[in-house]
């Protein structure tokens, strides 16, 4: 569980954090920061969804819990994406 910042990430949330661009169908991963009062529950820290769109500043993920599709709208601070970007050049 995410109890602790490392030393460098201490302090005001970066601007590059909080206006970072994800886009429509990006894997993203929850990330907690516990700088930032908004409201994100504690369970959700560590689990992965797909970015459904925006609404306002905010991203909408579905992710699935169990059997059950779910949506939750969170500011991109509390988001990490995830996996590369796919490299269609690779081998030439």
């Amino acid at each position: 569980m995410l109890q602790r910042k490392k030393p460098k990430d201490k302090g005001k949330v970066s601007t590059r954090e909080y206006f970072k661009e994800l886009k429509q169908g990006d894997k993203v991963a929850f990330v907690r920061n516990l700088s930032y009062s908004s409201g994100i529950p504690k369970r959700m820290q560590g689990k992965t969804g797909v970015v459904a769109g925006k609404q306002g500043k905010a991203i909408v993920v579905e992710f699935k819990e169990f059997k059950k599709e779910k949506k939750l709208i969170v500011m991109p601070i509390h988001l990490k994406k995830i996996g590369g970007e796919k490299n269609d050049n690779k081998g030439k």
